[in-house]
């Protein structure tokens, strides 16, 4: 069988004030392009299908299409689990009608998937809390899912009867996916673990830079992260959903693969690559996997000058682009070249003024009463922003300022 694993699609999500629905509706086409080329048997989408809890009908309506384009008039398996993002009440909502499709949803933790059967003869022919075993219709091999979506701190309370631990998560879950594997898991089915949760290889770094607001899942519950080792050995692959980035978590027990989200949604994410992951499994084994690159969407970019001249020529250059731009200067961004790079660049998303520390003597702590109104002024400026003179273009206020009052 082939599998496709994806995540972190984040539908609805803006950068600033720039909607990004348009490029998503590109690169979720492209996903469904690749299932359709690569024939697969089914599709794993590891969380954070929504950017928030209330999408818009738009947000809404992008999902649930694309969804039913993968799923192939039910004859490919699509597994869809939620993310810290989502609403697991409200994913949980199209539950009748997706099942016609072959789509199934998951909630909450411990979700129990009732079993079902599509016209194109897909199947659901095993369910417990946490798994599913389905008979899909082009693979004589069932595909085994152990499935566990977010679960915030009251829900690690309601539905798992957790306190806050650093170790009881992780402990209460080995738990639970060893006792799964001991009974459903064997080497007769190709068996996967979904999850949306923050999973590093005990021992190894956290990783140097993730978009802010993914930060706070790093400690889910008031617990840390979920390792490798906490998985079960039947486990033959391992999905996961929450970094933005592609990588590849641990090889014990099985690969644990972050497949990224679709496009870069975050500054943090400029110049990243970004991927689906095509699995190609039997019986008892995962034969193989690599991951496809995702080529639609505009690519973030990061630029930093000391020069507005040199920033024009290089928004220029990246017009198709959304853009980051730090400017280096002496002094404060005048009104008048802020507008010169807005107007040079319909994709500037953020202009990042980056004052140069001027290293001062330190003035003597009495005030020399004895300068102008305007060296008072100068010595003042410098005092509050550690040395900068003011632009000429204040200075110039200031003396309107003045020549007023006198």
């Amino acid at each position: 069988m082939k599998i496709l694993h994806t995540a972190d699609w984040h539908i609805g999500k803006k950068l600033d004030n720039f909607s990004r629905m348009e490029e998503q509706r590109l690169v979720l086409n492209e996903i469904c392009e690749i299932a359709d080329k690569e024939e697969v048997d089914a599709i794993v989408v590891a969380g954070d299908l929504f950017d928030n809890f209330n999408p818009s009908s738009e947000a809404t309506e992008l999902l649930y299409s694309t969804l039913h384009c993968l799923s192939a008039n039910g004859s490919r398996a699509v597994i869809a689990i939620a993310g810290n993002h989502d609403s697991p009440e409200r994913i949980q909502v199209p539950d009748a009608l997706a099942k016609v499709c072959g789509i199934i949803f998951v909630g909450f933790p411990y979700a129990e998937i009732k079993p079902f059967r599509t016209q194109a003869g897909l199947e659901v022919i095993k369910s417990d809390k946490g798994f599913i075993e389905i008979k899909l219709p082009n693979s004589a091999v069932p595909l085994r899912i152990l499935h566990t979506p977010y679960a915030n701190e009251q829900r690690l309370k309601t539905f798992l009867g957790l306190e806050d631990s650093e170790e009881n998560l992780r402990t209460h879950l080995q738990k639970h996916w060893q006792e799964l594997a001991e009974k459903y898991l064997d080497d007769q089915g190709f068996n996967l673990l979904v999850t949306h949760l923050y999973v590093m290889k005990k021992g190894d770094p956290a990783p140097e830079e993730e978009p802010d607001e993914e930060r706070p899942i790093l400690h889910v519950g008031g617990a840390q992260a979920i390792y490798t080792e906490n998985f079960p050995e039947q486990i033959h692959y391992i999905a996961l959903g929450h970094l933005h980035r592609y990588h590849r978590v641990d090889k014990i027990p099985a690969p644990s693969v972050y497949a990224s989200s679709p496009l870069a949604y975050s500054f943090s994410e400029a110049n990243q690559t970004k991927y689906v992951i095509l699995l190609d499994a039997e019986a008892g084994s995962l034969n193989n996997y690599r991951a496809i690159e995702l080529t639609r969407g505009k690519k973030l970019r990061r630029g930093k000058f000391d020069s507005i001249d040199e920033a024009i020529i290089w928004l220029k250059e990246h017009s198709e682009d959304l853009v980051e731009l730090t400017i280096v200067s002496d002094n404060y961004l005048e009104a008048a070249d802020k507008k010169r790079l807005t107007e040079a660049h319909s994709g500037l998303v953020q202009i990042i003024p980056q004052i140069k520390k001027i290293e001062e003597e330190e003035s003597a702590s009495t005030v020399d009463l004895s300068l102008s109104m305007e060296s008072l002024f100068q010595e003042y400026f410098k005092s509050k922003n550690k040395g900068q003179q003011p632009s000429d273009g204040l200075l110039n206020v200031f003396r309107e300022v003045l020549g007023a009052e006198e």
